[in-house]
């Protein structure tokens, strides 16, 4: 499915708007991965991530 040029732009006019967002008031992504075989753990990943922008009146210039 492809989207006409009209409704592709606003799908990135959308997306970066979403991620300014997010980006402004910051993201917290965590999560977990565990891979065990018979019962008995081998691998264990933990990811625990801040992701913000810092606003040039935030930095102090």
């Amino acid at each position: 499915m492809t989207l006409a040029t009209g409704e592709q732009a606003y799908a990135d006019i959308a997306l970066v708007d979403l991620l300014d967002r997010l980006l402004g008031t910051g993201v917290v992504i965590a999560g977990d991965v565990v891979i065990s075989l018979a019962g008995v753990d081998l691998v264990q990943i933990r990811l625990n991530a801040l992701i913000t922008s810092v606003r040039r009146e935030m930095a102090g210039g």
